[in-house]
């Protein structure tokens, strides 16, 4: 009776809370407006912006790694300061902004603390009752409020960061990457708690993640270099028109081309007539018209065909095996011997490409690590067997096969018969240029320690990958391209994925813990509904 009597209080709170925000931005219309913006670090990251981000706009920010996603979000918030163009922000507007990493000086600091301490301090101590509010909205458990964020995970860690930001009132919302650590469960939970806010309340999402960004948002801006489009559609449906843009662009872009290509013939036609008649007047025509070429091509480039974030290529060196690992009801448990679930009699074949899903805790990393440890022959595993051809492919969610301190370069040329010219060109090809070459992998961002694990399993050429979140840190062009990469070649692989738009790719086999016991089902989406939608 109690909860129950809680609960209806939070919820009444929660209500009033809301209707607060609502009223007082009704009278904001248009939020934040760019014109003409742009941003140079070193090179253009994005020029020519106009966007206009107006009441209920839930808008999708897309965009290779390294192409400007948090910076655009840094001058949304105010802590960047633009290279080009104007941006104009609705007086007293709030902004709230989640970080996509936790700073390192709140790493010891109490959950339930780094929230509270968000609060304005004249008002913190009559005010402290939006803490709990904000803590049971996002559903954190009380025990956990009481831990610091060092003893917490990933995903509790990016939910703090958004109690911290909401806490604080602010009238629009700024996300970055706000589902990387989380899994099924959790990412359900915070789509239902984007979709439970004010149909007026405004969001911007910066993610990688194809499926979330079309549960939550109804506009979506691809950030370019130059030429940037916005739709007002979610992601898939802008994605299609964006295609379809790129397409036109692409046929504009060859018609000029061959125009230029005929001005410069008549250019060279000209030009021996002049030289051969000593012609002043055709010398000049001559320059015209290349310069008329020069400024079709200089014109012509379309925006789609920008400068390249690196390749994935993977492969499949092949065997003749038909059962590559076979599963004798092994027992997978957690270190200290608890038991966690039982295969039943399985077998990976070639060609297979299975997904092994399951709730939180129910041990696919420890299956996964299980499976690792048989095909390098460390440790008991008796009940698997692996075929003798095996050759692996093995990249985990914290991508631990790389050591913190050395450098690409460095590992790249220990690991495999490279020489320093041939691994250099190798790491550029892979989107890992010189000066990223010689610095401590621990320092590059996720998504150039992403690419350099793809390009490990390359270079190792395995026949079967075993793959723990490899989609972490991706961009959606990394994700696309290890798709078709996978599919391409009859890659045989058994992997773990949160990435919904990513098992329903590539995944043609789908194994499911469930009561102890691993069985195999038709598809992922009852599994995805459970988890997901209902967000338990």
């Amino acid at each position: 009776m109690v909860c129950d009597l809680r609960a209806i209080h939070i919820q009444s709170i929660k209500q009033s809370f809301c209707a607060v925000r609502l009223d007082r931005r009704k009278t904001i219309m248009a939020l934040i407006n760019l014109k003409n913006f742009g941003v140079t670090l070193g090179a253009p990251l994005f020029t020519n912006l106009n966007l206009t981000i107006n009441l209920g706009d839930r808008l999708g920010l897309v965009a290779a790694n390294g192409r400007g996603k948090t910076t655009l979000l840094g001058c949304l918030m105010g802590s960047i300061e633009q290279t080009a163009g104007d941006i104009t922000r609705s007086r007293g507007l709030r902004v709230g902004y989640v970080e996509q990493d936790l700073p390192g000086a709140l790493i010891n600091t109490v959950f339930y603390d780094m929230v509270y301490q968000a609060l304005d301090a004249e008002l913190a101590a009559s005010e402290s009752w939006r803490v709990d509010v904000v803590l049971d909205m996002l559903e954190v458990p009380d025990d956990l409020r009481l831990l610091p964020m060092s003893r917490l995970s990933g995903g509790w860690q990016r939910i703090a960061m958004l109690a911290r930001v909401w806490v604080t009132d602010p009238d629009m919302l700024l996300l970055d990457e706000p589902t990387n650590h989380l899994d099924l469960r959790r990412i359900g939970r915070l789509q239902g708690w984007l979709a439970m806010l004010p149909r007026e309340f405004p969001v911007v999402i910066s993610s990688h993640d194809r499926s979330f960004l079309d549960a939550t948002t109804n506009r979506t801006l691809f950030l370019r270099e130059d030429g940037s489009q916005v739709f007002a559609l979610s992601y898939t449906r802008a994605r299609v028109a964006l295609d379809a843009a790129d397409a036109a662009d692409a046929r504009r872009y060859q018609n000029d081309q061959k125009r230029a290509q005929g001005l410069r013939r008549q250019a060279a036609k000209l030009k021996n007539i002049g030289i051969n008649s000593g012609s002043d007047l055709l010398t000049v025509k001559t320059k015209q018209l290349n310069q008329r070429a020069d400024k079709i091509e200089d014109a012509a480039r379309p925006a789609h065909m920008g400068r390249s974030t690196g390749a994935i290529r993977l492969g499949n060196s092949g065997t003749h095996a038909k059962a590559l690992v076979t599963l004798d009801d092994a027992s997978v448990c957690t270190p200290d011997g608890r038991l966690l679930f039982k295969t039943g009699k399985k077998w990976i074949e070639r060609g297979d490409r299975i997904v092994l899903l399951g709730a939180n805790g129910a041990g696919k990393t420890q299956f996964v690590s299980m499976v690792h440890r048989a095909i390098l022959n460390a440790g008991d595993c008796t009940r698997i067997t692996i075929a003798p051809s095996l050759a692996l492919g093995f990249s985990d969610q914290n991508l631990s096969q790389f050591g913190d301190n050395e450098t690409p370069l460095n590992a790249i040329c220990t690991r495999f018969d490279l020489g320093d010219r041939a691994a250099r060109s190798t790491l550029a090809g892979a989107g890992l240029n010189f000066e990223f070459q010689s610095k401590a992998i621990g320092v590059l961002s996720g998504g150039q320690r992403a690419r350099l694990a793809m390009l490990f399993l390359r270079l190792a050429r395995p026949n079967f990958y075993l793959l723990d979140e490899p989609t972490n840190h991706l961009d959606i062009e990394g994700q696309e391209a290890l798709e078709t990469e996978l599919e391409t070649y009859g890659a045989s692989c058994l992997l773990v994925s949160h990435d919904r738009s990513f098992i329903r790719k590539v995944g043609n086999r789908f194994w499911l813990i469930d009561n102890e016991r691993l069985k195999e089902i038709e598809n992922p989406e009852d599994f995805f509904h459970a988890t997901v939608d209902k967000g338990d």
